[in-house]
């Protein structure tokens, strides 16, 4: 059993993996299903170790010989096992065959579904594997319904729940609800975006001892980011360091009414290292808000031209939060992304953006799907059902950076691998959160980081904040600004 790998591949990928392990390092199907079978029982052992009954409900591809090859193993630990077999049994793959003999000679005996499951202490989802493409129905839809019914008993996926696009992370008509999923060989983009994170529970990985030559063959399609291996740059400072050396970060936004959005952006910018932190708000605001932040520099604009001196001191830009789309708003978006300096597009300046297409190098997208379908001229559940797709497509249309924000949030540039965050809870799903990202990225531009390094450090940066957040208090009930301590902590993390 191996840590969870960052890097992510396709089903195609994977399948790939598995042909030049078994054609070019003497490896064969039936051994890796022998592995298979063992890395399975060592993870019931583990987690479930007063397990006794272990209901196992298997599938006519390899997927299914996994299972049959984790029942015979069992047994000969005096497990008690009970197997259900799905599908056509003609259909069976030739590997999945071998292992279903291998069963019946000890004497073990597989049975149909007949409406509902019986009792057990583990129930194993061996159903379909990393290659299903179409709608589940009939038979397996109905017994991935009784599986998802069954609440006393843990659930373990072999390689991805069964009704779950591999790639994509879409459900397909119904999908395991399952309490961990055990992936192998080449760990799939589907169990970390899109509906994967509802259904994989714990995720669990294990090469099955494949030559680590195999992977050097191509590279894959996305990888998942850590603050341990993006955030070097994040080294102590120069004692002789003064904020001159680390960026002056400006915020415009804060239309009438909307004020709390670029304070919560500047903060975040503050807390995880800029020098200087300005905003450009309406003049009505300029005066409060730094009440609470004496930090911060606040200045009334009226008018684009208003923004010149702001724009020349400034190292880095964010655009969007609480900007809205009046006269006001159109008229700073347009000057802000007519500048050279790196910046920030978030919020109502994304669907300023929609209306406008245009292409640059110097930015950085952060839309959420609803931006996204307005950015694409879709809508958001097109977008989230190929969150890999969406995300190369804006990035081909607007160029820079993109960041598609989301339960398994990418970062893309327009080169492989794409990044991939898996961290953050559904606790940030409140008003600001995005704010807040926009301002711990634009910070990390101001203070010198490439505009990936900063897309990436930053999404990591804010969806840990989030999860020490919610450890602390729970997720319900999160504000925006509980992530402030947290950003400083981990932006010091290194040290």
């Amino acid at each position: 059993m191996l840590n969870v790998p960052h890097d992510l591949y396709t089903a195609e990928q994977t399948r790939e993996l598995e042909r030049i392990a078994t054609e070019q390092h003497n490896l064969s199907f039936s051994e890796l299903m022998t592995r298979a079978g063992a890395s399975a029982l060592a993870t019931i052992k583990q987690h479930w170790p007063r397990a006794e009954r272990i209901l196992i409900l298997c599938g006519t591809g390899n997927n299914g010989g996994d299972g049959f090859e984790l029942a015979r193993q069992a047994a000969a630990y005096d497990y008690r096992v009970m197997i259900l077999q799905l599908g056509d049994e003609k259909s069976l793959t030739k590997t999945a065959s071998a292992a279903k003999d291998a069963l019946l000679a000890i004497g073990i005996e597989i049975h149909r579904f007949q409406e509902k499951l019986p009792s057990t202490d583990v129930v194993v989802d061996a159903i379909f594997g990393t290659g299903l493409n179409r709608a589940i129905e009939g038979e397996a839809s109905a017994v991935i319904d009784a599986i998802n019914q069954t609440k006393r008993s843990p659930v373990l996926s072999l390689d991805i729940p069964s009704g779950l696009h591999a790639d994509t992370g879409n459900v397909l008509g119904t999908a395991v609800n399952a309490t961990m999923t055990l992936n192998f060989i080449g760990l799939n983009t589907g169990l970390f975006t899109g509906d994967g994170p509802n259904h994989c529970g714990k995720v669990q990985f294990d090469s099955l001892d494949t030559p680590p030559a195999v992977y050097n063959h191509f590279p894959p399609v996305a990888r998942r980011v850590s603050l341990e291996k993006e955030a070097y740059q994040l080294a102590p400072r120069e004692r002789t360091g003064h904020k001159g050396l680390y960026g002056h970060l400006l915020i415009i936004g804060g239309d009438v009414g909307m004020s709390g959005a670029v304070r919560l952006a500047a903060e975040a910018g503050a807390r995880v290292g800029a020098g200087l932190t300005s905003i450009a708000t309406r003049s009505a605001h300029s005066a409060l808000l730094n009440q609470t932040r004496p930090e911060l520099m606040c200045h009334g604009v009226e008018a684009p031209d208003e923004l010149d001196p702001l724009l020349n001191a400034a190292n880095a830009l964010i655009i969007g939060p609480g900007l809205g789309q009046s006269h006001w708003a159109k008229g700073l978006f347009q000057k802000a992304i007519n500048t050279k300096l790196p910046l920030v597009v978030d919020a109502d300046a994304l669907n300023l953006l929609s209306q406008n297409t245009q292409h640059h190098k110097h930015w950085i997208l952060t839309p959420h799907p609803g931006e996204a379908a307005r950015l694409l001229n879709c809508t958001s559940a097109d977008i989230q059902a190929d969150r890999f797709n969406a995300v190369q497509e804006l990035q081909k249309i607007y160029g820079g950076i993109v960041v598609l924000k989301g339960a398994g949030t990418l970062i893309h540039n327009g080169e492989k691998p794409i990044h991939l965050s898996t961290a953050g809870n559904p606790g940030m799903s409140s008003g600001g959160m995005g704010d807040v990202l926009a301002g711990v990225i634009g910070s990390l531009i101001a203070q010198g980081f490439s505009l990936m390094d900063a897309a990436s450090i930053g999404v990591t940066l804010h969806g840990m904040a989030g999860d020490k957040a919610a450890k602390q208090n729970g997720e319900r009930g999160m504000l925006a600004m509980d992530l402030m301590p947290h950003l400083r902590h981990l932006a010091n993390l290194i040290y």
